[in-house]
């Protein structure tokens, strides 16, 4: 299937869909005191689905999770 021949309504949902894991990043990223490498999670975001959101959660997400289940401080 040649991408001309994609309804218009898979492109706004893809469109919607990367648009929203971008802001998704970016939120989190700041919220969790990383406001340099911010940046770097929503643009890289924006150019594919679901690999940045997949790298986020294992760089990020978890370690912090395994720290505060192994009684360390909990993220801000």
């Amino acid at each position: 299937m040649k991408a001309e021949q994609l309804p218009l309504g898979i492109w706004i949902l893809l469109a919607m869909l990367v648009l929203a894991q971008g802001m998704w990043l970016f939120r989190n990223a700041r919220k969790r005191g990383k406001c340099v490498s911010a940046w770097f999670w929503g643009i890289w975001g924006l150019f594919n689905i679901p690999t940045p959101l997949l790298v986020y959660l294992l760089v990020v997400v978890l370690p912090e999770y395994r720290r505060t289940k192994k009684g360390g401080k909990p993220p801000v």
